[in-house]
C-alpha cells in the first residue's frame, strides 16, 4: 500500500507577505494545517546545505537528511505569486533542477522523519558547540531545545506562523548568549568589541608620535616661502618717489 509520502504528486505554493512560500493546496486529501505548512525555497535550501557542512566531521547523516524531505521541481506559474509544484525524482544534494523542499511531516510532526532530522542535528550542534567553546560545562542538547523552545514560542505568541526555514535554522546558528564563532568557526566573546573601543584615534596617535626629521623642516621651509611670495604678488606694486609725492 503507498504511503502518504508517495501519494502526494503535486502541490501548489504562493509567496505571502514574509517573503516565505507556504503550501496553500496539495494533491491528496492529507489532513495537514495548510495555514502553517511551508516550504523552502531553492536560495533557503542552499542555505541550510551550507550550514549542514560543518557537521558531516560530527557524524552528519545524509540519509536522514535525504528521508526528512521532499523534493519539489516546478511544474507551471500560476500567476499571482502562486506556482504549482510536482515531486521531483532527484537528490536534495547537487541537483541541477531548481529545487523546493518540503519536510515530511505528513504522518506526525513530533515522531516523523522531520522530526528525527530535527533531533540529529541538534545533537551534533551541541558536539560542534562544545569542541570549539570553552565551556566551563559541556553544554545539553536539553539546554539547546530550551533556549530555542523560549524563541520559537514568542514568535507563535506574536501570531506569526513558525516556517520551517526559521526552525531548522534556529538550530544550525545556534549559539549560546555570550558567545559566538566567528567565519572560521573559532571562539568569540564579544571582548574583541570592548579592545576595538579603547584604541584610540590612529590619525591623532599619528600625528602625535611621529618625530620631526630634516623632511618635516624642508616642507616648513617650502611652505613659508611660499606664503612670502604670495604676499609679495598680492602686495601694491612700491611708487616712484615723484609719482608718490605730487608736490
Amino acid at each position: 500500500m503507498p504511503t502518504k509520502k508517495q501519494k502526494l504528486e503535486w502541490l501548489i505554493a504562493a509567496l505571502r507577505e514574509d517573503f516565505n512560500w507556504w503550501v496553500i493546496e496539495v494533491s491528496e486529501d492529507i489532513p495537514w494545517d495548510l495555514d502553517s505548512l511551508g516550504i523552502l525555497d531553492p536560495k533557503q535550501w542552499s542555505y541550510v546545505v551550507d550550514l549542514l557542512d560543518p557537521l558531516r566531521e560530527y557524524g552528519l547523516d545524509m540519509d536522514m537528511v535525504e528521508d526528512a524531505f521532499i523534493p519539489f521541481g516546478i511544474d507551471k506559474d500560476l500567476g499571482d505569486q502562486k506556482i504549482r509544484m510536482v515531486k521531483a525524482n532527484e537528490s536534495l544534494f547537487g541537483s541541477e533542477e531548481i529545487l523546493f523542499i518540503l519536510p515530511d511531516v505528513m504522518d506526525d510532526d513530533e515522531t516523523g522523519p522531520y522530526a528525527d532530522f530535527l533531533d540529529h542535528i541538534t545533537k551534533l550542534r551541541v558536539q560542534l558547540l562544545n569542541d570549539l567553546i570553552d565551556f566551563e560545562q559541556n553544554m545539553s542538547t536539553s539546554e539547546l531545545e530550551e533556549d530555542l523552545r523560549d524563541e520559537l514560542n514568542n514568535q507563535y505568541f506574536e501570531g506569526k506562523n513558525l516556517h520551517y526555514f526559521t526552525e531548522i535554522t534556529s538550530i544550525l546558528e545556534y549559539t549560546p548568549a555570550g558567545y559566538s564563532l566567528d567565519e572560521d568557526g573559532e571562539q568569540s566573546t564579544g571582548e574583541e568589541e570592548e579592545i576595538v573601543d579603547e584604541i584610540p584615534d590612529l590619525q591623532e596617535a599619528e600625528e602625535e608620535s611621529i618625530p620631526q626629521d630634516e623632511t618635516m623642516k624642508w616642507e616648513e621651509e617650502e611652505e613659508k616661502e611660499e606664503e612670502e611670495g604670495l604676499e609679495e604678488a598680492t602686495s601694491p606694486p612700491d611708487l616712484p618717489e615723484e609719482e608718490a609725492d605730487p608736490k
